[in-house]
């Protein structure tokens, strides 16, 4: 990535998300002024590839924009990526003429899409999926629930796991207009912190689209190998979140005298500071490698689908999303304890920003969760694994 984007990225950052921490854990209405105004910046949906139109960022370079957007809003920031999940799913295991029109007006438009895989009583089990779909006459009918879905109601298409009511077995990932009849959005939650996003629950009711909008291969399987993508993305969030906690941390010290000295000459702070430092190399480091490994999967998969259905999940975004969870979750906490009692208030932008931190950990799969998937896929013996 070029040196001048990374200062558009940058400059629409201190411009439109610094400061504003009250409207961005409002939480303010989706889709939000500054999402057109990233659109407007030609940044929105930079991951595009360039045959749809796109600026065909690597994920990569994807981690420095992600920890950029997230140093202003971590809301903001996943909001902004999510799309990325459902555009890999489209561009490598849809139909052209499924793909193409969705890809294009991501990278023309700034449109959305939103992924509809959680359910309230399936939890991380995707196996357990309710949601069915049906074949009537040359068509799919989609019912069921799905309790939290990312960007639904500013989304233009939405990519649901579904499994066969005929076949247990069967699973699918099927592209629903966010237009079809049928679909409700029952609540936006109101999360504890990423505010800046909205995640919704929601309802289909009957919703019926061609049955050439399912996509090829296995559901489970397609969302296993895009998880990838967004696993990394989130944990890029926690550098973005430490950067800021660490600047504050220094603007705070500057100002702040303790025996008569500034809290910047202070031993103890110095080393808090540090540390701090070394973590935030170490996170963006373990990012920056997944990344470019998934990255090299994506180029080796001449045959595109089936090359990443073969990925599966990778150990290093497994590692990236419970390392940055862990370790951002310690940066936060020394942050707010360097502010004393103003670090435990809603009137300092730590209090906000240690709540965002939170989310690396339990998006997309919890601290057990990921422990559970590196052992059972890369500890235990090969014919031991599950």
């Amino acid at each position: 990535m070029s040196a001048e984007l990374l200062k558009r990225v940058r400059d629409f950052t201190a411009v439109e998300l610094i400061g504003k921490e009250d409207h961005f854990d409002g939480p303010p209405e989706q889709p939000t002024a500054e999402a057109s105004r990233l659109v407007a910046a030609g940044l929105a949906n930079w991951w595009v590839p360039q045959h749809y139109g796109g600026m065909g960022l690597s994920l990569q370079d994807s981690v420095d924009v992600v920890s950029e957007l997230a140093y202003g809003d971590a809301g903001f920031a996943f909001g902004a990526f999510l799309p990325v999940l459902g555009s890999l799913m489209l561009q490598h295991f849809g139909d052209e003429e499924l793909a193409r029109p969705a890809l294009e007006s991501l990278a023309a438009e700034g449109s959305r899409i939103a992924l509809l895989a959680s359910e309230e009583e399936a939890g991380s089990e995707l196996v357990r999926t309710a949601t069915t779909f049906r074949a009537e006459g040359d068509g799919l009918v989609l019912t069921g629930e799905k309790y939290f879905a990312t960007n639904t109601d500013a989304a233009d298409m939405l990519l649901v796991l579904a499994r066969s009511s005929d076949d247990d077995t069967d699973f699918a990932v099927i592209a629903v207009p966010r237009d079809t009849p049928g679909v409700e959005i029952v609540k936006r939650w109101d999360l504890l912190g990423v505010r800046g996003t909205g995640t919704y629950r929601v309802r289909l009711n009957d919703c019926a689209v061609p049955a050439a909008n399912r996509l090829r291969g296995s559901g489970l399987r397609i969302l296993e190998a895009s998880l990838n993508a967004s696993r990394i993305l989130i944990a890029a969030c926690a550098v973005g979140i430490s950067r800021r906690i660490r600047d504050l941390s220094m603007d705070y010290a500057a100002a702040k005298r303790i025996r008569s000295a500034p809290l910047t000459e202070n031993a103890v702070f110095a080393g808090k500071l540090g540390q701090m430092e070394m973590q935030i190399d170490v996170m963006r480091n373990q990012c920056r490698a997944a990344a470019a490994e998934f990255d090299g999967h994506l180029a080796a998969a001449a045959n595109g689908g089936p090359g990443l259905l073969r990925v599966g999940t990778l150990r290093s975004a497994l590692a990236a999303k419970l390392f940055c969870g862990q370790t951002g979750w310690h940066v936060a906490s020394a942050g707010s304890e360097l502010f004393g009692g103003l670090g435990y208030t809603q009137d300092h932008p730590i209090g906000k920003l240690v709540r965002d931190m939170r989310f690396v950990a339990i998006i997309e799969g919890g601290e057990d969760i990921m422990r559970d998937m590196l052992y059972a896929r890369y500890v235990l013996s090969a014919r031991k694994r599950r």
